[in-house]
């Protein structure tokens, strides 16, 4: 079959944090893609902003470098597809790589393969793509090589790959420093017989294959993800499988319920590092962007319209956790961060408040989003979303909340199955490396979450790694207590593992509430005097009203509590009235982590400028009665 020799497509899929968007940097600049005078940033392909502030990749992105071979061959195109390293996000990574040919698999020199390393190559295996390993940060002083590249191996035989998978060629780098080699250098330094990725490019032009097309074939063009445009509208990225795509042509566009129309090609555009630009035709194995189509979504075909032929949609794994996200319905409602003042009002102009907002947001967000389900409530003003994992929801919460929308955030449940008319929960293998001292508080935290022991090995550095296997809820509120437990020096990852039969009854968080029992101003004078009780949340002049979570209690039950009470004035001076007490600084809770603090009966509320925590019923009168019917009825 004809063959595009100057063309190839490559996903670079890693776990997080091991290095695969700096390399990417590397890749462009030492390919020439910027000008001399071209200021560049760090990590340049995670462009969005909370990306930059988390330091993950969240969405899949393509570039493409121009790579010159050194024997004066003609330039060839290398479009590479930098995918999430997170298994939240395995969607991302799904699309990825369907645009492909081959992966690369980049792992950490020190940590070896970790659970989010199982999940992307899983997937590229089970697709039948080439793999190139790259061992990169060879410079870690604690890298351990030899040990890493025979743990690929046996993760590729735990994998079930096959004899052709499991021959890959092993490139050596360090990304930071733009070096790689294909001979293996002494752990803990750089690549000594190189100076450049050159290694690395000639391994992708060697085992990446060049896509292969039938001439006489029709039109078949696949959409993998969608970008938009202020003067252009929807756009749609999509892999040219055969045929050519043209400016200004018309095609048949086959819908996901198989409905076909015919449609124009207004705009067509190619990728060159990290711009697009305008282009006349797009040919087989071509990664492009066409606009002029504002309906089309992710997994649709772009055909010929004498001979239609669709392409198969992209599925994506089952949702294992959903939250409730509905409309704020707090006393403070549209008020600002205070609820005070000019400022505030300002504030809350472009506020948005109304379900029919909130509604046509989460119906945008499906539009990009495959991996996302939005399902409807009894209430009409809540919906229950449901993603892969709490990372996925809380990031698109921190994104709505950033364009200004005011929400309501139930506890994040689990998603089950019935099967063979039992329950079904999703359960989770979770990775954890921890100094030593610290095995047993980690042992302990994991049984009271119903987690068992699967493995555990020690490399004699001091450090142990533990794998369990877990049920998704236990893993909800479990980050914080476990860095708290390890010192902050633990690390976890974890990812999703299939269904088991319901666990059982869980309490993972032993600490009750203290509830705000009236509205008003926090006063130092009422945390001095509750401080004994529990931890506080709140900052002196914090607006609360009733029914707001201030603190956690130091007892297992709720307390409701005066936290604006104020000093009583007299005329009268004591002789210790000049003592000062002082106010022990607030924990401040994140928007994860306030998700994580939740129990079955609390909620967050969200909004620009503040994150709170609620009880669903607000009215502590009204709390007491369900309580007690709730009693009674045992």
């Amino acid at each position: 079959m004809p063959t595009r020799h100057d063309i190839r497509n490559v996903a670079i899929v890693a776990h997080v944090d091991h290095g695969k968007t700096t390399i990417v940097d590397a890749m462009l600049k030492q390919a020439g893609a910027f000008a001399a005078h071209q200021q560049l940033d760090d990590r340049m392909m995670d462009s969005n902003d909370l990306e930059r502030e988390k330091g993950i990749t969240i969405l899949a992105k393509n570039t493409a470098v121009k790579y010159h071979p050194k024997d004066g061959g003609a330039p060839i195109t290398i479009n590479i597809i930098d995918t999430p390293g997170h298994a939240d996000f395995g969607g991302e990574v799904e699309r990825g790589l369907s645009m492909v040919d081959a992966v690369v698999l980049l792992v950490d020199a020190s940590e070896g393969p970790l659970p989010q390393t199982r999940f992307v190559l899983r997937k590229a295996l089970q697709q039948r793509k080439p793999v190139i390993l790259c061992i990169n940060k060879t410079d870690r002083p604690d890298s351990r090589i030899d040990e890493v590249v025979n743990e690929t191996y046996d993760l590729f035989l735990d994998l079930d790959a096959d004899e052709d998978q499991i021959e890959f060629p092993i490139v050596y780098a360090c990304g930071r420093d733009g070096v790689a080699s294909l001979t293996k250098p002494e752990d803990g330094t750089v690549p000594a017989d190189s100076d450049n990725l050159e290694p690395f490019f000639s391994a992708i032009l060697e085992h990446v294959p060049a896509p292969v097309y039938d001439e006489e074939a029709p039109l078949q063009a696949h959409v993998t993800n969608l970008d938009a445009d202020n003067f252009l509208g929807r756009i749609a990225l999509l892999r040219v499988e055969q045929g050519e795509l043209r400016k200004g042509q018309t095609v048949a566009w086959i819908k996901r319920d198989g409905s076909i129309s015919n449609v124009r090609i207004t705009e067509l555009m190619m990728t060159e590092a990290l711009t697009r630009k305008p282009a006349e035709v797009a040919g087989p194995g071509d990664i492009c962007a066409v606009a002029g189509i504002p309906e089309i979504m992710i997994g649709e075909t772009l055909a010929d319209p004498e001979n239609p032929v669709a392409l198969p949609l992209i599925s994506v794994d089952e949702p294992a956790i959903s939250m409730t996200i509905g409309t704020n319905t707090s006393p403070m409602v549209g008020r600002g961060g205070t609820g005070k003042g000019a400022d505030a009002k300002a504030a809350v102009k472009d506020r948005k408040v109304t379900a029919r907002q909130v509604k046509d947001r989460l119906d945008r967000e499906l539009i990009g989003n495959v991996s996302l389900r939005v399902l409807d409530t009894d209430r009409p003003d809540a919906w229950e979303v449901q993603g892969r994992g709490e990372l996925a929801l809380a990031i698109l919460v921190e994104q709505m909340r950033r364009e200004g929308f005011e929400l309501t955030i139930g506890k994040p449940q689990v998603v089950t199955q019935e099967i063979d008319g039992k329950t079904h929960e999703p359960v989770e293998r979770m990775t954890i490396d921890v100094p030593e001292e610290h095995m047993g508080a980690v042992t302990q935290l994991m049984g009271v979450r119903k987690g068992r022991m699967d493995n555990m090995s020690n490399h004699g550095s001091g450090w142990v790694r533990m794998e369990f296997v877990v049920p998704s809820r236990g893993l909800i509120g479990f980050r914080t207590e476990f860095l708290t437990n390890t010192r902050g020096t633990g690390i976890a990852h974890s990812i999703h593992e299939g269904h088991e039969p319901w666990f059982g009854q869980l309490v993972t968080r032993n600490n009750g509430s203290l509830v705000a029992d009236r509205a008003g101003a926090v006063t130092p004078f009422a945390m001095i005097n509750l401080q004994e009780r529990g931890v506080l949340f709140t900052e002196p002049g914090t607006e609360v009203y009733e029914g707001m979570i201030v603190g956690e209690n130091s007892r297992s039950d709720d307390m409701d509590v005066n936290i604006t009470k104020e000093k009583k004035l007299t005329n009268m001076r004591a002789a210790s009235a000049d003592n000062t007490e002082n106010v022990i600084p607030p924990r401040k809770l994140s928007l994860e982590q306030s998700l994580e603090f939740c129990r079955d009966d609390e909620c967050v509320e969200v909004t620009p400028e503040a994150v709170r925590i609620r009880k669903v019923v607000l009215d502590q009168k009204e709390r007491s009665r369900t309580a007690s019917r709730a009693k009674s009825a045992k």
